[in-house]
């Protein structure tokens, strides 16, 4: 098959980007593979490009590139295709409009993978009939705008297929009622480490990931303060940075100055990568109050480490079997960490019984089998000619027509309130 992802900046560095690409050199052993990225910032891309997979761009960004793009007038006139109510439209417009329907309405593929809302979105909206389109959905329906619901529940029917990375999320997904159209979970995929796993005797607790509100890395730290107290010997290091719109280093460095952790807990910054940082350690700890699926979790799984998770939306509870190869406790619930930790602190023998589990379980999330559940899928519709199917012409224009009058009134509404608030 020839397959063809459309990604959002394949030079940058995220959870998604990091995904498609284990995904495309997995599939590049025995398809015809390549990755569109929207845009291009930077001359390399910050991952290593895939093992033969072709990486291009529609817009460069470029300053001291002869093709930059960011002086062209469309660049600055807002983007009517890509939907409003994706997080990204703001850094969409004409020009992305124009590159992106121009690429989807000429590239030779048998399949076309967006992956995220505002693409798929796109995908749906300008795409030639033939190809099969596939919208990946990497974070969780109900964790999007009312106005890109309303999208998604529109457009999506114009798609052949959506994945999700959790069953639940497929679940939710379906009840939006997508006639025709092939909704499955597969989780994202992660290799096997390029080291040793973890040795279960190291006395060290490691977590990772953004310095953000919903990591409740606070309670992670009220609750590790729990167990250091008869534990002086073991350390909690939390590896990450916060993002442009949120960073809680400073406050968790005084939560732990004030907890007396100042010798035990320690913020390590973000690094790249994590898995020697893993296995420094012997447990793994999440305390998010949601994940869409849960990255870190199989990471450290995959590196011989038991987790100790919160119990949250979506994905914890589709990686860990609780009491097996790891912990699922309550979200926000200081004791329920504390008690979950100590359990394996204090239990040499289950804490080394339960790292081995873990290790094993992990392998289900290996590229290859990933890999293979998605060509499956994609082989089936190709097979099948849902890439011919008899969306008419007619139906395509009314959807993209409807869309636009619904972005029309939603940009009126937006006015009418701004009028409102400025002649209070």
């Amino acid at each position: 098959m020839r397959i063809s992802f459309l990604l959002h900046n394949g030079y940058h560095y995220g959870g998604t980007i990091r995904t498609t690409f284990t995904l495309a050199e997995e599939l590049a052993a025995r398809h015809e593979v390549e990755i569109v990225s929207v845009f291009r910032h930077r001359d390399r891309p910050i991952l290593e490009l895939p093992a033969g997979v072709t990486l291009r761009h529609l817009v460069d960004l470029r300053k001291d590139s002869p093709e930059y793009d960011g002086d062209h007038p469309d660049f600055h006139r807002p983007a009517e295709v890509f939907p409003r109510g994706d997080g990204r439209w703001k850094q969409y417009s004409a020009l992305t409009d124009a590159r992106i329907g121009e690429h989807l309405r000429g590239v030779e593929a048998d399949v076309l993978v967006a992956t995220r809302p505002g693409l798929n979105v796109q995908l749906a909206r300008q795409a030639r009939r033939g190809p099969v389109l596939v919208g990946q959905e990497h974070l969780i329906l109900d964790g999007h705008s009312r106005r890109l619901r309303r999208d998604i529940g529109h457009e999506y029917a114009l798609l052949d297929a959506v994945t999700t990375v959790t069953e639940a999320d497929a679940r939710a997904y379906r009840k939006l009622g997508l006639p025709g159209v092939r909704i499955e979970a597969v989780p994202n995929s992660v290799p096997a480490p390029a080291v040793p796993p973890a040795d279960p005797a190291a006395k060290t607790v490691v977590a990772a990931g953004r310095l953000t509100r919903v990591k409740r890395y606070d309670v992670l730290i009220d609750a590790f303060a729990a167990v250091a107290a008869d534990h002086p010997d073991w350390k909690l290091r939390i590896y990450g940075t916060g993002d442009a719109i949120q960073d809680l280093r400073g406050a968790l460095a005084r939560q732990i100055e004030e907890r007396g952790l100042g010798e035990q807990v320690f913020l390590m910054g973000a690094v790249h990568p994590m898995e020697p940082e893993w296995v420094k350690g012997s447990i793994a700890a999440v305390t998010s109050q949601r994940e869409s699926f849960g990255m870190t979790i199989v990471e450290a799984m995959r590196c011989g480490l038991p987790v100790v998770s919160t119990d949250c939306p979506y994905g914890p509870r589709e990686i860990i079997e609780d009491g097996v190869d790891g912990r699922l406790v309550p979200v926000d619930d200081v004791a329920a960490v504390a008690g979950a930790l100590r359990g394996l602190v204090e239990d040499d023998e289950l804490r080394a019984k339960t790292a081995r589990a873990a290790l094993a379980a992990s392998e289900r999330f290996d590229p290859a089998r990933i890999a293979a559940r998605h060509e499956t899928l994609w082989t089936e519709l190709v097979d099948g000619g849902a890439g011919r199917r008899t969306h008419s012409e007619g139906r395509a224009k009314r959807h993209r027509e409807i869309g636009r009058a619904v972005d029309a009134a939603y940009t009126l509404k937006a006015k009418a309130g701004r009028l409102v608030r400025r002649f209070r």
